[in-house]
């Protein structure tokens, strides 16, 4: 069964220690999605999977760290440098890792190229930085999105892709929580909103105060973007959300037993 830290006190976790070694993190952002969904949209994407695990799920589920980095600048936006956000996350892991905690998985409701780029560098040198322990413990990096083989369709959807606020995760919050969801659905210019089915990254442009290979180019959000919906949102369902939510749920769960299977025949308790 799943253990909900939020809710538990210390003899909670000792009782819980003797059952499980795995600790799952989700991981959420604050950041725009629209005008139709909730700033709060990743957290939910974090949260909800190991929710709705519940029994089938062995492993503790910590609270949710609600905060890191987007690159988007739209009003809502909360950036935290991903530099910082991968540091703090590893000192969340050595936490963990103090506590007895064999395996943790980092759940997340938001990638984002920097983001998932800086977290994976610090959490290699978390590992790289104490070789004993890396012979016994895993960390691994869940991308919510990339564990629901119908969500992953809409990012090779032809000729455009759906990425961000867009059918998919439209769909999961009208089945999670539909009372967040407006029924009005705005867009950017077409040709701009075509442009980001096209390429995830293509919301930032960069740029060189001086023309030269040397000169490091700084990033910024396409002025022209004023809502930043990357997808097809009109064509969202509670019905797909609800095939979305389970796929993940049941990746979830496995990934899990696979890693409590592994470490039982590796001898670590």
């Amino acid at each position: 069964m799943a253990y909900y830290m939020e809710n538990m006190t210390v003899r909670d976790m000792e009782i819980a220690l003797t059952k499980t070694k795995t600790v799952i993190i989700p991981i959420g952002i604050v950041e725009q999605h629209g005008y139709h969904l909730p700033l709060s949209t990743d957290i939910y994407n974090a949260v909800e999977v190991p929710k709705r695990a519940g029994e089938r799920l062995n492993a503790v589920v910590a609270p949710s760290v609600n905060y890191c980095y987007s690159g988007g600048e739209l009003l809502g936006t909360v950036n935290v440098n991903p530099n910082v956000f991968g540091l703090y996350i590893c000192e969340i892991c050595e936490e963990f890792f103090k506590m007895g905690f064999k395996d943790i998985v980092l759940y997340m409701g938001h990638g984002g190229t920097d983001n998932r780029k800086a977290l994976e560098n610090s959490l290699q040198m978390l590992l790289k930085r104490n070789h004993k322990r890396a012979e016994e413990v895993t960390i691994s990096m869940i991308e919510c999105d990339q564990t629901s083989p119908s969500w992953r369709e809409g990012f090779v959807m032809e000729p455009e892709h759906d990425f961000h606020a867009g059918l998919m995760e439209t769909s999961v919050m009208l089945y999670w929580h539909p009372e967040l969801v407006r029924d009005e659905i705005v867009m950017d210019e077409e040709s701009i909103s075509k442009m980001m089915r096209t390429d995830c990254d293509w919301f930032e442009v960069k740029e060189k105060v001086i023309d030269h290979e040397y000169i490091i180019p700084h990033a910024k959000q396409r002025e022209e973007i004023k809502v930043g919906v990357m997808g097809l949102p009109e064509k969202a369902s509670a019905e797909l959300g609800k095939k979305l939510s389970e796929e993940m749920v049941d990746y979830l769960v496995s990934y899990v037993g696979m890693l409590n299977t592994n470490r039982e025949k590796r001898g670590i308790l």
